[in-house]
């Protein structure tokens, strides 16, 4: 017997999981405001140099001001004295190149009239401190990879409810500090200590969610807190757009983590870590409340220690094997499948994030293209499931990466006046990376057997958070060649999606428990034309097995 079949004794997906899945999916409705916030809260208005002679010039109107005062076109420097001949009929049709220019010395005027106040114009990340901006990004990205390695071996340690509860304070507090920063050194601390509770967030809802789940509903499950997500896209561009200022707007996001923080000493620890960690005799009393609410008392009465221990017998067997990190490419093919996977997380995270946090970039109403990048979300996460589920998870894999790659490569063509195409473009490719991250969640863990599972998924956590840190730093290439980050977004998933094409295929076969089945299993698997038919009969031995392990 096995946990799963004690979750069914005790209601299976009853009125307690119901419950808990709702109270955990509406901090994940949020999670994206804090993600993507910087879309907004460092949105980079049109600028020019403040004018130190303005209060002289009462007799010009603003825009012939403007132009005696500032070069055509430019943003970060001005004339050292105003050239009043430039009003003359001719004066547009001279070269101003050769005159006498000077740094911002008084600062920037900003356009306001779609955001009031950024980070931007509240600290002047323009002209030689706009590297700031991405700098920014990826301190929190940072933080993010931070808090998944803190919080995800703290929750081992102390629970999944207990540092998922102090996760919502650390955000909630931490998000609201942000909205206060006086300074962009402060700012930045607090978003990474911010990105590191949003990891801890992640790691421990998913944990708690899918520990309390039978095994027939952990995919519907996963699912639905994937659309959480992405429905959290859509919130943020209302939020955004009613609230203009980012202070207040970075206030607005933070504070709700409060209330999850109140009602989160409601969610039960998972029994199965107690069980785990010798805490039996209360994940006993939990399982007995569980049963109680999804209207099972009876059988709830009915269990007793030497019960859930049988129960979880084959865990704890598990449990006593030692294994660590070096198990990840101490034989060949766990060893492929660590570096091939390793391409993928990252390439996806690091293309998807060089997307998602680049709006501004395809001229398009920021609050419109936010909305849009949403809903794509949508159709290309239901195609995905349909193609893993009947076609395979290496095909689905490696065409979502170089469909993504080749369609941004292809976007560097497109003129910038066709609009409307570089849009499409761009969210065709993102969707095929939204594509690309949902099917590569359940890959990798069908790929990796399950006594070092965890270990795996800790590796492309780590790589899909290396990614998404590096790819704010890769824009600042484009201050030198424009072009060049977005070769670079677009390379990166195609050859990574090459690469998942050496990658074993999982669909229909049994989860592997031990490396020596890795090893037996797939062993001359995973190479283009290869493997298939040599494998076929110890398939059919691994599904006999598989039905002995309870799959």
């Amino acid at each position: 017997m096995a946990f799963a079949d004690l979750l069914e004794h005790v209601g299976g997906m009853g009125r307690f999981q119901v419950a808990s899945v709702i109270l955990l999916a509406m901090p994940i409705l949020m999670m994206a405001s804090h993600n993507l916030l910087q879309n907004f809260t460092a949105a980079t208005s049109d600028h020019h140099c403040r004018l130190h002679w303005e209060a002289n010039a009462t007799i010009l109107d603003p825009q012939d001001l403007l132009r005696v005062s500032v070069p055509r076109g430019e943003q970060c420097r001005r004339f050292v004295k105003p050239q009043l001949w430039l009003l003359e009929a001719n004066g547009s049709a001279l070269n101003d190149s050769w005159l006498e220019t000077e740094p911002c010395r008084d600062g920037w005027t900003y356009d306001r009239s779609v955001f009031t106040s950024t980070i931007i114009t509240e600290w002047d990340l323009v002209c030689s401190s706009r590297g700031l901006k991405q700098l920014a990004q990826s301190l929190y990205m940072a933080g993010v990879l931070v808090g998944g390695i803190v919080f995800g071996g703290l929750s081992d340690r102390f629970g999944r409810r207990s540092l998922l509860t102090w996760c919502y304070l650390q955000m909630g507090v931490m998000g609201t500090c942000s909205s206060f920063a006086p300074t962009f050194t402060v700012y930045c601390l607090f978003r990474f200590l911010t990105g590191m509770a949003f990891s801890g967030i992640v790691l421990n809802s998913v944990s708690l969610s899918l520990e309390w789940m039978p095994t027939r509903t952990r995919a519907v499950v996963g699912t639905f807190m994937g659309y959480c997500y992405t429905t959290g896209q859509f919130l943020l561009a209302g939020i955004a757009y009613a609230v203009p200022d980012w202070r207040w707007l970075q206030l607005t996001v933070s504070l709700p983590f409060f209330g999850f923080f109140l009602y989160s000493w409601w969610l039960t620890e998972s029994a199965r870590w107690m069980v785990m960690v010798g805490k039996s005799q209360q994940a006993l009393k939990e399982l007995q409340k569980v049963a109680r609410i999804n209207g099972k008392k009876e059988e709830g009465d009915k269990l007793d220690i030497e019960a859930l221990k049988s129960y979880m017998q084959k865990e704890m067997t598990s449990s006593r094997s030692h294994h660590t990190v070096f198990d990840l490419v101490r034989t060949p093919v766990v060893r492929r499948i660590s570096c091939c996977l390793c391409f993928v997380w990252f390439s996806t995270s690091f293309a998807y994030y060089g997307l998602a946090m680049d709006l501004q970039n395809f001229d398009v109403n920021i609050y419109v293209i936010q909305l849009i990048f949403g809903a794509v979300d949508f159709p290309a996460k239901l195609v995905s499931v349909l193609t893993i589920t009947f076609v395979g998870r290496r095909f689905t894999q490696s065409l979502a990466l170089i469909l993504a790659g080749l369609a941004i490569l292809a976007n560097i063509l497109v003129p910038r006046e066709l609009r409307t195409l570089r849009t499409a473009m761009a969210v065709f490719g993102k969707g095929c990376l939204a594509a690309s991250f949902n099917c590569v969640f359940l890959y990798t863990g069908e790929l990796y057997p399950t006594v070092i599972r965890q270990t795996g998924m800790g590796l492309a956590n780590t790589m899909a958070r290396l990614g998404s840190i590096t790819a704010p730093l890769v824009k600042m290439v484009g201050e030198v060649f424009p072009v060049l980050p977005f070769v670079i977004y677009g390379a990166a998933p195609v050859v990574s999606g090459l690469v998942a094409i050496f990658l074993p295929e999982t669909r229909d076969k049994a989860l592997p428990e031990s490396v020596e089945e890795v090893e037996d299993r797939w062993d001359g698997e995973g190479h283009v034309g290869g493997g298939e038919d040599r494998w076929a009969g110890r398939w059919e031995e691994d599904g006999a097995r598989g039905g002995k392990k309870g799959g």
